[in-house]
């Protein structure tokens, strides 16, 4: 199971698991920016998860 709470700054955490619904296998994923917000999301891959990642960093300012 993820802590987002213990992650550091810089640090990401994911775990697959298949969702009930579709019976797909998802990436739930946690990434914490320098700054200390949290990113989370729920994709299909990890590589699905990192790229809305670095989209958010983009976005917000913090790439």
């Amino acid at each position: 199971m993820l802590n987002p709470k213990s992650l550091l700054p810089g640090e990401e955490q994911h775990e697959y698991y298949k969702d009930r619904v579709t019976r797909k296998r998802r990436c739930q994923y946690d990434y914490r920016a320098s700054d200390g917000e949290l990113f989370s999301c729920v994709r299909l891959s990890l590589d699905d998860c990192r790229r809305a990642r670095d989209e958010w960093l983009t976005a917000s300012g913090r790439a």
